[in-house]
């Protein structure tokens, strides 16, 4: 199971550098704008399919759907491979293998039901805890593994009797589809079904409450689930945002170059990948101490923090891009009527750097002109802490929930954990959505404020509903809260 999350999690990032420029390559009629649809193409699939592939495990063994999602992802990652060979409407092509894709990831919800039916609840943190970690370290690898290929070239090679072109934007699917077909003949050779009580006793029936049907008398807290939903959500959505702002705000505010701002971003998401996996380690022992709801509202905190330094301040503004040109021959304080003649002078928005490219903040970006810079020294420390809050947050939402949900019937556990899976697709949907409009049209002082704001409602919820966050087999008296 924690293989599967893995491969979910590498299914998504894999190609993540490469899909504008194969996408390019492959269909010049496409635009950035439709580049976003095939972003957000991965998540729609999983949304839909987490709550069917969730509700498939409460009838039938779970080996069916997780072979079948399986399978769906090693086809779809075939089909990305051979999106070159139409003639037209590759881009649609294109955004149909990713929709797979992200259908086929729609298994997470069954291994977060396996895993919360097959662990106690002193068991459950810490796998929880791992299988964060190895979705993280999935993330982390999968544009690694994207800049390993990239050694192959454009070109590559090429077989004709099979019309595979095996190139830098080929190879890291098919690598995928391999990884994917492995995946399947494990769950065949060693997956085995596997359901306990919250006091770790196995249960008959995987399916079903069994002889274990005293333990699960009681009903399920529906407050407390649609207020970690919303949650979950709200982690999620913010750190979509955060994932999606980092590229062109560092262009804005730094002046870097797309392949600067590509390898720098790069190198200090891969550190947070690094930090968040020590985090899930962490927290494992963490959570034994304090409990899970303590450090949620601390990850939580941490998070506006580090959304509320992003915040500018200062007098300093960031480079504009025509002022490069000028030679700094026009303040950047002047007013909106100064600037007026140079609206409709495509020439100024060419750079002066070495590379030819335009760097800074655009012009057209009418914020540009008036909202402070963000220092790096800002940016960076942003990064940490929300690199720290964020793994603390998703662990102990998705440990509070499966514990909320308890010992109940599968029919129970596998949609509700669809459930929550389909909503944190819904964030990384609507994260980037969100970031590009309010962000490109109002700045980041708007963005971020907002982004603070959503944090501190989502604070004040939790504060509302704080003592519901217990375990079921708490809340029916079955056991003592400082053993959960």
């Amino acid at each position: 199971m924690y293989l599967t999350m893995f491969l979910s999690s590498v299914g998504f990032s894999i190609v993540i550098m490469s899909v504008w420029p194969y996408l390019q390559k492959i269909d010049p009629t496409a635009d950035a704008s439709f580049l976003g649809w095939i972003i957000a193409s991965y998540s729609i699939g999983q949304m839909v399919a987490s709550p069917l592939f969730g509700l498939w495990s409460n009838y039938r063994p779970r080996r069916e759907p997780l072979v079948i999602s399986t399978a769906i992802s090693v086809a779809a990652n075939c089909l990305y491979a051979y999106v070159h060979v139409p003639h037209s409407h590759n881009k649609y092509y294109m955004l149909t293998a990713r929709a797979l894709v992200g259908f086929g990831a729609g298994n997470v919800a069954v291994v977060r039901s396996y895993i919360a039916g097959a662990t106690s609840l002193t068991e459950r943190t810490s796998a929880m805890a791992n299988t964060s970690a190895c979705q993280a370290v999935g993330f982390i690898l999968g544009p690694v593994f994207q800049t390993c290929f990239t050694l192959i070239g454009e070109e590559g090679v090429t077989w004709k009797f099979l019309r595979l072109q095996l190139n830098m934007y080929t190879a890291p699917v098919l690598f995928g589809a391999l990884l994917g077909v492995v995946n399947i003949i494990l769950i065949f050779a060693i997956f085995r079904e596997h359901r306990v009580d919250d006091m770790g006793r196995q249960y008959k029936s995987v399916n079903s409450d069994g002889e274990g049907t005293s333990n699960a008398e009681g009903s399920i807290d529906h407050v407390a689930v649609v207020a970690l939903n919303i949650l979950f959500f709200v982690i999620l959505f913010v750190f979509a945002v955060f994932e999606t702002i980092a590229t062109p705000l560092t262009m804005d505010m730094y002046s870097w170059t797309r392949k600067e701002a590509v390898f720098y971003n790069g190198i200090i998401l891969s550190v947070i990948g690094i930090e968040s996996v020590i985090v899930f380690m962490v927290v494992k022992t963490l959570s034994k101490k304090t409990g899970e709801r303590a450090i949620l509202h601390a990850g939580l905190l941490t998070v506006l923090v580090g959304f509320f330094i992003l915040l500018p301040w200062g007098k300093k503004l960031p480079n504009i891009q025509w002022q490069e040109i000028k030679n700094n021959s026009i303040p950047r304080t002047a007013p909106s009527e100064m600037l007026a003649p140079f609206w409709n002078l495509p020439e100024l928005q060419l750079s002066s750097n070495h590379t030819g490219e335009p760097v800074g903040c655009p012009v057209t970006q009418s914020w540009c002109l008036n909202t402070p810079m963000i220092y790096l020294a800002q940016y960076i420390s942003s990064d940490v802490l929300i690199g720290l809050g964020y793994p603390v947050c998703n662990v102990m939402s998705y440990t509070l929930y499966s514990k909320v949900l308890g010992p109940k019937p599968q029919v129970s556990k596998g949609v509700y954990m669809g459930w929550l899976t389909a909503s944190g697709s819904g964030a990384r949907i609507l994260g980037p959505v969100f970031v590009s409009q309010i962000y490109t049209h109002l700045g980041p002082r708007w963005a971020f404020s907002l982004i603070c704001g959503v944090v501190v409602v989502s604070l004040l919820l939790l504060e509302i509903v704080y003592k519901r966050l217990i375990a079921f087999s708490v809340r029916y008296g079955r056991m003592q809260e400082e053993n959960c």
